[in-house]
Protein backbone atom coordinates (compact mmCIF):
# COMPACT_ATOMS: atom_id res chain seq x y z
CA UNK A 1 0.00 0.00 0.00
CA UNK A 2 1.59 3.49 -1.26
CA UNK A 3 -0.10 7.08 -0.74
CA UNK A 4 -0.64 9.13 -3.47
CA UNK A 5 -0.56 12.62 -2.86
CA UNK A 6 -2.88 14.87 -5.11
CA UNK A 7 -1.92 19.01 -5.58
CA UNK A 8 -4.51 21.85 -6.48
CA UNK A 9 -3.10 21.50 -10.22
CA UNK A 10 -2.56 24.70 -12.63
CA UNK A 11 -6.00 25.64 -13.64
CA UNK A 12 -4.69 28.01 -16.09
CA UNK A 13 -4.30 31.89 -16.97
CA UNK A 14 -1.49 32.35 -14.54
CA UNK A 15 -4.18 31.92 -11.50
CA UNK A 16 -1.94 31.09 -8.19
CA UNK A 17 -4.31 30.74 -5.95
CA UNK A 18 -8.05 29.28 -5.53
CA UNK A 19 -10.79 28.49 -3.21
CA UNK A 20 -12.00 25.13 -2.56
CA UNK A 21 -15.46 25.42 -2.57
CA UNK A 22 -16.83 21.46 -2.17
CA UNK A 23 -15.37 18.38 -1.07
CA UNK A 24 -17.23 15.95 -2.71
CA UNK A 25 -15.45 12.51 -0.91
CA UNK A 26 -14.23 12.31 3.02
CA UNK A 27 -11.91 10.38 4.47
CA UNK A 28 -12.55 6.95 3.98
CA UNK A 29 -14.32 7.09 0.77
CA UNK A 30 -12.81 4.23 -1.73
CA UNK A 31 -12.88 6.29 -5.25
CA UNK A 32 -12.15 5.68 -8.41
CA UNK A 33 -9.74 6.90 -11.33
CA UNK A 34 -11.87 9.86 -12.69
CA UNK A 35 -13.79 10.30 -9.36
CA UNK A 36 -14.71 13.69 -8.78
CA UNK A 37 -12.31 14.75 -5.60
CA UNK A 38 -13.62 18.47 -4.94
CA UNK A 39 -13.99 21.73 -6.61
CA UNK A 40 -12.28 24.49 -6.62
CA UNK A 41 -13.60 28.64 -7.80
CA UNK A 42 -10.50 30.58 -9.58
CA UNK A 43 -12.26 34.44 -10.46
CA UNK A 44 -14.44 33.50 -13.22
CA UNK A 45 -15.12 29.72 -13.29
CA UNK A 46 -15.27 26.57 -11.08
CA UNK A 47 -13.36 23.82 -11.75
CA UNK A 48 -13.56 20.46 -10.95
CA UNK A 49 -10.13 18.14 -9.62
CA UNK A 50 -10.25 14.39 -10.38
CA UNK A 51 -8.68 11.83 -8.81
CA UNK A 52 -5.82 10.47 -11.10
CA UNK A 53 -6.04 6.76 -9.02
CA UNK A 54 -8.06 4.21 -7.95
CA UNK A 55 -7.94 3.81 -3.86
CA UNK A 56 -9.08 5.17 -0.71
CA UNK A 57 -8.98 8.75 0.74
CA UNK A 58 -6.75 8.84 4.05
CA UNK A 59 -6.32 12.66 4.30
CA UNK A 60 -7.61 15.99 3.03
CA UNK A 61 -5.86 19.04 2.81
CA UNK A 62 -8.56 22.23 3.59
CA UNK A 63 -11.74 23.47 4.83
CA UNK A 64 -14.45 24.23 2.10
CA UNK A 65 -14.01 28.54 1.80
CA UNK A 66 -10.14 28.08 2.70
CA UNK A 67 -7.76 29.34 -0.45
CA UNK A 68 -5.12 27.66 -1.24
CA UNK A 69 -2.11 28.00 -3.31
CA UNK A 70 -1.28 26.11 -6.79
CA UNK A 71 0.89 23.17 -6.22
CA UNK A 72 -0.20 22.55 -1.97
CA UNK A 73 -1.68 18.77 -1.35
CA UNK A 74 -5.52 18.55 -0.92
CA UNK A 75 -5.53 15.05 -1.15
CA UNK A 76 -3.86 11.95 0.04
CA UNK A 77 -5.10 8.37 -1.27
CA UNK A 78 -3.81 5.06 0.05
CA UNK A 79 -3.11 2.96 -3.28
CA UNK A 80 -2.84 -0.90 -3.13
CA UNK A 81 0.43 -1.73 -4.95
CA UNK A 82 4.21 0.27 -4.94
CA UNK A 83 3.53 1.34 -8.73
CA UNK A 84 2.85 4.98 -7.39
CA UNK A 85 4.92 7.67 -6.82
CA UNK A 86 4.79 8.54 -2.99
CA UNK A 87 4.55 12.64 -3.46
CA UNK A 88 2.96 12.49 -7.25
CA UNK A 89 0.57 15.28 -7.94
CA UNK A 90 -2.03 15.57 -10.49
CA UNK A 91 -2.29 18.23 -13.61
CA UNK A 92 -6.10 16.81 -13.88
CA UNK A 93 -8.74 19.28 -13.95
CA UNK A 94 -11.95 19.94 -15.76
CA UNK A 95 -11.80 22.30 -17.90
CA UNK A 96 -11.00 25.62 -16.61
CA UNK A 97 -13.23 27.57 -18.94
CA UNK A 98 -16.65 25.56 -17.62
CA UNK A 99 -18.44 26.57 -14.99
CA UNK A 100 -19.57 23.56 -12.72
CA UNK A 101 -22.49 23.52 -12.07
CA UNK A 102 -23.60 19.56 -12.44
CA UNK A 103 -24.32 18.34 -9.45
CA UNK A 104 -22.93 15.88 -7.19
CA UNK A 105 -22.09 12.74 -8.76
CA UNK A 106 -23.01 9.20 -6.67
CA UNK A 107 -20.53 8.53 -4.29
CA UNK A 108 -18.82 5.17 -4.55
CA UNK A 109 -19.25 3.16 -0.64
CA UNK A 110 -17.32 3.60 1.74
CA UNK A 111 -16.15 2.13 4.94
CA UNK A 112 -17.26 3.59 8.25
CA UNK A 113 -14.93 5.29 10.17
CA UNK A 114 -12.53 7.11 8.98
CA UNK A 115 -11.74 9.13 11.81
CA UNK A 116 -12.24 12.75 13.43
CA UNK A 117 -11.56 14.44 9.94
CA UNK A 118 -14.41 12.71 8.10
CA UNK A 119 -17.02 13.24 10.62
CA UNK A 120 -16.48 16.58 10.75
CA UNK A 121 -16.28 17.04 6.69
CA UNK A 122 -19.17 15.59 6.21
CA UNK A 123 -21.36 16.88 9.25
CA UNK A 124 -20.32 20.12 8.17
CA UNK A 125 -21.46 20.02 4.54
CA UNK A 126 -24.56 18.14 5.56
CA UNK A 127 -25.22 21.57 7.47
CA UNK A 128 -24.65 23.53 5.22
CA UNK A 129 -26.46 22.01 2.62
CA UNK A 130 -23.45 20.81 0.88
CA UNK A 131 -22.72 17.62 -1.49
CA UNK A 132 -24.98 14.92 -1.23
CA UNK A 133 -22.64 12.29 -1.45
CA UNK A 134 -21.50 13.32 2.67
CA UNK A 135 -25.44 13.11 3.49
CA UNK A 136 -26.13 9.67 1.21
CA UNK A 137 -23.77 7.69 2.72
CA UNK A 138 -24.08 6.22 6.61
CA UNK A 139 -22.11 8.21 8.99
CA UNK A 140 -18.82 7.93 10.24
CA UNK A 141 -18.28 5.82 13.72
CA UNK A 142 -16.95 7.67 16.82
CA UNK A 143 -13.87 6.26 18.47
CA UNK A 144 -14.66 3.36 21.03
CA UNK A 145 -14.95 4.72 24.73
CA UNK A 146 -16.49 4.20 27.69
CA UNK A 147 -19.49 6.19 26.70
CA UNK A 148 -20.01 5.64 23.33
CA UNK A 149 -19.78 1.51 23.06
CA UNK A 150 -22.56 -0.59 20.53
CA UNK A 151 -24.33 -1.38 23.53
CA UNK A 152 -26.64 0.64 25.38
CA UNK A 153 -24.54 2.73 28.31
CA UNK A 154 -25.75 2.38 32.11
CA UNK A 155 -28.44 5.81 31.75
CA UNK A 156 -30.05 3.69 29.00
CA UNK A 157 -31.46 1.32 31.91
CA UNK A 158 -33.66 3.97 33.30
CA UNK A 159 -35.38 5.07 30.28
CA UNK A 160 -35.61 1.55 27.87
CA UNK A 161 -39.19 1.54 29.27
CA UNK A 162 -39.93 4.72 26.94
CA UNK A 163 -42.50 5.87 28.89
CA UNK A 164 -40.88 9.31 30.20
CA UNK A 165 -40.57 9.51 26.44
CA UNK A 166 -44.09 9.05 25.29
CA UNK A 167 -44.67 12.89 24.33
CA UNK A 168 -40.91 13.61 22.37
CA UNK A 169 -43.13 15.27 19.17
CA UNK A 170 -43.84 18.09 20.99
CA UNK A 171 -40.19 19.44 21.51
CA UNK A 172 -39.50 22.27 18.49
CA UNK A 173 -36.74 20.76 16.03
CA UNK A 174 -33.19 22.30 16.49
CA UNK A 175 -32.74 21.90 12.74
CA UNK A 176 -34.26 22.89 9.57
CA UNK A 177 -37.00 20.40 8.11
CA UNK A 178 -35.04 17.61 6.00
CA UNK A 179 -31.60 18.19 7.63
CA UNK A 180 -30.18 14.77 8.70
CA UNK A 181 -28.96 14.46 12.30
CA UNK A 182 -25.32 13.53 12.69
CA UNK A 183 -25.15 10.86 15.55
CA UNK A 184 -23.10 7.58 15.77
CA UNK A 185 -24.81 4.28 15.71
CA UNK A 186 -24.76 3.39 19.18
CA UNK A 187 -26.82 6.80 19.97
CA UNK A 188 -28.71 6.10 16.64
CA UNK A 189 -29.84 2.31 18.05
CA UNK A 190 -30.79 3.91 21.52
CA UNK A 191 -32.87 6.49 19.76
CA UNK A 192 -34.69 4.54 17.89
CA UNK A 193 -35.42 1.71 20.60
CA UNK A 194 -36.94 4.93 22.59
CA UNK A 195 -38.83 6.08 19.71
CA UNK A 196 -37.18 9.38 19.70
CA UNK A 197 -36.28 11.34 16.80
CA UNK A 198 -32.57 12.40 16.46
CA UNK A 199 -34.04 15.26 14.50
CA UNK A 200 -35.56 17.11 17.45
CA UNK A 201 -31.81 16.83 19.68
CA UNK A 202 -30.13 19.34 19.55
CA UNK A 203 -26.43 18.30 18.89
CA UNK A 204 -23.19 19.40 21.06
CA UNK A 205 -20.82 17.59 18.91
CA UNK A 206 -18.21 18.63 16.06
CA UNK A 207 -20.52 20.34 13.36
CA UNK A 208 -23.86 19.37 15.34
CA UNK A 209 -23.09 16.09 16.31
CA UNK A 210 -25.65 13.77 18.73
CA UNK A 211 -23.97 12.35 21.49
CA UNK A 212 -25.00 9.93 23.90
CA UNK A 213 -24.97 12.63 26.90
CA UNK A 214 -27.18 15.38 24.25
CA UNK A 215 -29.29 12.09 24.19
CA UNK A 216 -29.59 12.11 27.94
CA UNK A 217 -30.24 15.37 28.43
CA UNK A 218 -33.04 15.27 26.20
CA UNK A 219 -34.85 11.94 27.73
CA UNK A 220 -34.34 13.79 31.30
CA UNK A 221 -35.96 16.95 30.09
CA UNK A 222 -39.22 15.53 28.88
CA UNK A 223 -41.90 17.40 27.27
CA UNK A 224 -41.49 20.64 29.15
CA UNK A 225 -38.09 21.18 27.41
CA UNK A 226 -39.80 23.34 25.03
CA UNK A 227 -42.87 25.50 25.90
CA UNK A 228 -46.13 25.49 24.10
CA UNK A 229 -48.04 28.34 22.89
CA UNK A 230 -51.91 28.93 22.43
CA UNK A 231 -53.01 27.31 19.67
CA UNK A 232 -50.60 24.23 20.26
CA UNK A 233 -47.95 26.64 18.63
CA UNK A 234 -43.86 26.04 19.74
CA UNK A 235 -41.59 28.05 18.78
CA UNK A 236 -38.77 27.45 16.85
CA UNK A 237 -35.23 28.29 18.40
CA UNK A 238 -33.50 26.93 15.32
CA UNK A 239 -30.39 28.38 14.23
CA UNK A 240 -27.94 27.67 11.16
CA UNK A 241 -24.54 29.25 10.30
CA UNK A 242 -23.95 29.11 6.34
CA UNK A 243 -20.13 29.82 5.56
CA UNK A 244 -20.37 32.23 2.72
CA UNK A 245 -18.33 30.54 -0.22
CA UNK A 246 -17.67 30.14 -3.64
CA UNK A 247 -20.21 32.32 -6.24
CA UNK A 248 -21.83 33.35 -3.63
CA UNK A 249 -18.43 34.87 -1.59
CA UNK A 250 -17.72 36.28 -5.02
CA UNK A 251 -21.03 37.98 -5.39
CA UNK A 252 -20.57 39.47 -1.48
CA UNK A 253 -16.80 40.92 -2.37
CA UNK A 254 -18.21 42.14 -5.64
CA UNK A 255 -20.89 44.13 -4.07
CA UNK A 256 -18.87 45.53 -1.76
CA UNK A 257 -15.93 46.49 -3.92
CA UNK A 258 -18.72 48.53 -5.70
CA UNK A 259 -20.30 50.21 -2.82
CA UNK A 260 -17.19 51.25 -1.05
CA UNK A 261 -15.88 52.65 -4.24
CA UNK A 262 -18.49 53.53 -6.11
CA UNK A 263 -20.55 57.01 -4.99
CA UNK A 264 -23.52 55.86 -6.46
CA UNK A 265 -26.48 58.29 -8.08
CA UNK A 266 -29.71 56.47 -8.88
CA UNK A 267 -32.30 58.22 -11.30
CA UNK A 268 -35.31 56.93 -11.74
CA UNK A 269 -37.47 57.65 -14.82
CA UNK A 270 -40.68 55.96 -16.12
CA UNK A 271 -41.26 55.10 -19.52
CA UNK A 272 -44.55 54.47 -21.71
CA UNK A 273 -44.45 51.24 -23.30
CA UNK A 274 -47.86 50.56 -24.82
CA UNK A 275 -47.07 51.21 -28.18
CA UNK A 276 -43.40 48.93 -27.67
CA UNK A 277 -45.81 46.27 -26.57
CA UNK A 278 -47.78 46.54 -30.03
CA UNK A 279 -45.04 46.24 -31.78
CA UNK A 280 -43.73 43.44 -30.01
CA UNK A 281 -46.89 41.16 -30.26
CA UNK A 282 -47.25 42.40 -33.75
CA UNK A 283 -43.64 41.09 -35.03
CA UNK A 284 -43.56 37.60 -32.28
CA UNK A 285 -46.58 36.80 -34.39
CA UNK A 286 -45.25 37.17 -37.56
CA UNK A 287 -41.96 36.37 -36.70
CA UNK A 288 -40.25 33.31 -38.86
CA UNK A 289 -39.76 29.74 -37.16
CA UNK A 290 -35.84 30.10 -37.19
CA UNK A 291 -36.45 32.97 -35.06
CA UNK A 292 -36.41 33.51 -31.28
CA UNK A 293 -38.89 35.16 -29.24
CA UNK A 294 -39.13 38.61 -28.32
CA UNK A 295 -38.75 40.39 -25.22
CA UNK A 296 -38.45 43.79 -23.97
CA UNK A 297 -34.56 43.27 -23.54
CA UNK A 298 -33.69 43.56 -26.71
CA UNK A 299 -35.50 46.56 -27.73
CA UNK A 300 -33.88 48.23 -24.64
CA UNK A 301 -30.69 46.80 -25.58
CA UNK A 302 -30.62 48.51 -28.73
CA UNK A 303 -32.18 51.57 -27.68
CA UNK A 304 -29.06 51.36 -25.20
CA UNK A 305 -26.52 51.21 -28.07
CA UNK A 306 -28.26 54.42 -30.04
CA UNK A 307 -28.05 56.02 -27.14
CA UNK A 308 -24.71 55.49 -26.64
CA UNK A 309 -23.74 57.17 -29.83
CA UNK A 310 -24.96 60.48 -28.14
CA UNK A 311 -23.73 59.47 -24.58
CA UNK A 312 -20.64 57.71 -25.07
CA UNK A 313 -19.11 58.66 -21.87
CA UNK A 314 -21.74 55.93 -19.79
CA UNK A 315 -19.93 53.11 -22.11
CA UNK A 316 -16.78 53.13 -19.69
CA UNK A 317 -14.42 51.69 -17.09
CA UNK A 318 -13.11 53.32 -14.63
CA UNK A 319 -9.34 52.94 -12.87
CA UNK A 320 -9.83 54.35 -10.07
CA UNK A 321 -6.52 53.06 -9.13
CA UNK A 322 -4.14 54.67 -12.10
CA UNK A 323 -6.70 57.66 -12.44
CA UNK A 324 -8.03 56.42 -16.13
CA UNK A 325 -11.14 56.18 -17.94
CA UNK A 326 -11.37 53.99 -20.49
CA UNK A 327 -14.11 55.04 -23.33
CA UNK A 328 -15.17 52.34 -25.86
CA UNK A 329 -16.63 52.17 -29.38
CA UNK A 330 -17.50 48.85 -28.73
CA UNK A 331 -20.71 47.93 -27.25
CA UNK A 332 -20.20 45.03 -24.57
CA UNK A 333 -23.47 44.63 -22.93
CA UNK A 334 -23.55 42.72 -19.44
CA UNK A 335 -26.28 40.90 -19.13
CA UNK A 336 -26.89 40.50 -15.08
CA UNK A 337 -28.61 36.52 -15.05
CA UNK A 338 -29.94 34.63 -11.73
CA UNK A 339 -29.21 31.31 -11.57
CA UNK A 340 -29.30 27.92 -9.53
CA UNK A 341 -26.11 28.89 -7.62
CA UNK A 342 -26.00 32.63 -7.68
CA UNK A 343 -25.87 35.89 -9.72
CA UNK A 344 -23.36 36.03 -12.52
CA UNK A 345 -23.35 38.15 -15.49
CA UNK A 346 -22.62 37.25 -19.25
CA UNK A 347 -21.65 39.48 -22.26
CA UNK A 348 -23.80 40.23 -25.44
CA UNK A 349 -20.02 41.26 -26.94
CA UNK A 350 -20.34 44.06 -30.00
CA UNK A 351 -24.20 44.56 -29.43
CA UNK A 352 -23.73 47.63 -31.63
CA UNK A 353 -23.73 45.29 -34.73
CA UNK A 354 -26.32 42.99 -33.89
CA UNK A 355 -29.77 44.14 -35.10
CA UNK A 356 -32.97 43.39 -32.89
CA UNK A 357 -33.50 39.72 -33.55
CA UNK A 358 -29.68 38.83 -33.55
CA UNK A 359 -29.15 40.79 -29.93
CA UNK A 360 -32.16 37.83 -28.92
CA UNK A 361 -30.45 35.10 -29.80
CA UNK A 362 -27.57 35.49 -27.95
CA UNK A 363 -29.32 37.01 -25.05
CA UNK A 364 -31.65 33.46 -25.08
CA UNK A 365 -27.93 31.31 -25.75
CA UNK A 366 -26.03 33.07 -22.95
CA UNK A 367 -28.82 33.13 -20.32
CA UNK A 368 -29.42 29.25 -20.99
CA UNK A 369 -25.88 28.29 -20.97
CA UNK A 370 -25.76 30.29 -17.26
CA UNK A 371 -28.12 28.51 -16.15
CA UNK A 372 -26.68 25.06 -17.20
CA UNK A 373 -23.13 26.16 -15.91
CA UNK A 374 -21.55 25.55 -19.53
CA UNK A 375 -20.86 29.41 -19.67
CA UNK A 376 -17.25 30.11 -20.63
CA UNK A 377 -14.44 32.22 -19.23
CA UNK A 378 -14.92 34.65 -22.04
CA UNK A 379 -18.39 35.05 -22.03
CA UNK A 380 -18.10 36.35 -18.33
CA UNK A 381 -15.97 39.24 -18.89
CA UNK A 382 -15.34 42.02 -21.32
CA UNK A 383 -18.70 44.19 -20.20
CA UNK A 384 -18.96 48.31 -20.14
CA UNK A 385 -22.43 48.36 -19.12
CA UNK A 386 -25.06 46.16 -17.67
CA UNK A 387 -28.56 45.44 -17.67
CA UNK A 388 -30.59 44.64 -14.65
CA UNK A 389 -33.91 42.99 -14.67
CA UNK A 390 -36.03 40.83 -12.21
CA UNK A 391 -38.61 40.44 -14.93
CA UNK A 392 -42.17 40.00 -13.07
CA UNK A 393 -40.64 40.66 -10.17
CA UNK A 394 -39.22 43.83 -10.88
CA UNK A 395 -41.27 46.54 -8.35
CA UNK A 396 -41.97 49.67 -8.94
CA UNK A 397 -37.82 50.91 -8.51
CA UNK A 398 -34.67 49.62 -7.35
CA UNK A 399 -31.31 51.15 -6.68
CA UNK A 400 -29.29 48.89 -8.95
CA UNK A 401 -25.82 48.13 -8.07
CA UNK A 402 -22.89 48.89 -10.25
CA UNK A 403 -21.37 45.86 -11.76
CA UNK A 404 -17.83 47.33 -10.69
CA UNK A 405 -15.27 48.86 -12.56
CA UNK A 406 -17.89 50.04 -15.26
CA UNK A 407 -19.43 52.92 -14.45
CA UNK A 408 -23.45 52.64 -15.50
CA UNK A 409 -26.08 50.16 -15.04
CA UNK A 410 -30.05 50.50 -16.08
CA UNK A 411 -32.24 48.41 -14.33
CA UNK A 412 -35.47 47.00 -16.12
CA UNK A 413 -39.03 47.32 -13.18
CA UNK A 414 -42.29 45.60 -14.34
CA UNK A 415 -44.81 46.52 -16.47
CA UNK A 416 -48.08 47.98 -15.23
CA UNK A 417 -51.14 49.09 -16.63
CA UNK A 418 -51.88 52.70 -15.38
CA UNK A 419 -54.21 55.57 -15.96
CA UNK A 420 -52.08 58.62 -17.85
CA UNK A 421 -53.94 61.86 -18.30
CA UNK A 422 -53.65 62.78 -22.14
CA UNK A 423 -54.38 66.20 -22.07
CA UNK A 424 -58.45 65.54 -22.08
CA UNK A 425 -58.64 62.06 -19.91
CA UNK A 426 -57.16 59.30 -18.33
CA UNK A 427 -56.34 56.57 -20.51
CA UNK A 428 -55.24 53.34 -19.14
CA UNK A 429 -51.76 53.20 -20.63
CA UNK A 430 -48.36 50.38 -20.32
CA UNK A 431 -46.08 51.73 -17.95
CA UNK A 432 -42.46 50.86 -16.89
CA UNK A 433 -39.71 52.30 -14.46
CA UNK A 434 -36.23 52.55 -15.49
CA UNK A 435 -34.25 52.13 -12.58
CA UNK A 436 -30.75 53.65 -13.40
CA UNK A 437 -27.48 54.01 -11.37
CA UNK A 438 -24.42 55.51 -12.26
CA UNK A 439 -20.78 56.30 -11.20
CA UNK A 440 -20.84 59.92 -10.18
CA UNK A 441 -17.18 60.55 -9.80
CA UNK A 442 -17.45 59.91 -13.97
CA UNK A 443 -21.04 60.95 -15.11
CA UNK A 444 -22.82 64.10 -13.21
CA UNK A 445 -26.40 63.76 -13.28
CA UNK A 446 -27.50 65.88 -15.90
CA UNK A 447 -25.43 63.49 -18.54
CA UNK A 448 -27.11 60.47 -16.61
CA UNK A 449 -30.53 62.41 -17.24
CA UNK A 450 -29.76 63.07 -20.84
CA UNK A 451 -28.82 59.43 -21.66
CA UNK A 452 -32.06 57.87 -19.87
CA UNK A 453 -33.96 60.31 -21.67
CA UNK A 454 -32.86 59.44 -25.09
CA UNK A 455 -33.50 56.10 -24.12
CA UNK A 456 -36.97 56.95 -23.11
CA UNK A 457 -37.42 58.60 -26.67
CA UNK A 458 -36.27 55.53 -28.21
CA UNK A 459 -38.65 53.25 -26.40
CA UNK A 460 -41.91 55.42 -26.33
CA UNK A 461 -41.52 55.69 -30.41
CA UNK A 462 -40.24 52.32 -30.62
CA UNK A 463 -39.95 53.46 -35.11
CA UNK A 464 -36.24 55.07 -33.96
CA UNK A 465 -34.77 52.25 -33.35
CA UNK A 466 -35.05 51.07 -36.42
CA UNK A 467 -33.64 53.91 -38.03
CA UNK A 468 -29.81 54.93 -38.40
Amino acid sequence: MTEHVIKLPDVGEGVAEAELVEWQVKVGDLVREDTILAAVMTDKATVEIPSPVDGEVTWLGAEVGDTVAVGSPIVRIAVAGGSTKKDASTDKAAPADKVADKGTPTPHPSPEGGGEMARVVAASKGAAGGSKASTATAPAKEPASAGDSESPSPSWEGVRGGGTVANVATFGAPRPEGEKPVASPAVRLRAREAGVDLRQVAGSGPAGRITHEDLDAFLRAGPQAAPVFAGGLAPDTSEQEIKVVGLRRRIAEKMRLAKSRIPHITYVEEIDVTALEELRAKLNAERKVDRPKLTILPFLMRAMVKAIRDNPGVNALFDDDAGVIHRYGAVHLGIATQTPTGLIVPVVRHAEARDLFGCATELNRLAEAARSGTVTREELSGSTITITSLGAMGGVATTPVINYPEVAIVGVNKIMVRPVWDGTQFVPRKMMNLSSSFDHRVVDGWDAAVFIQRIKTLLETPALIFVD
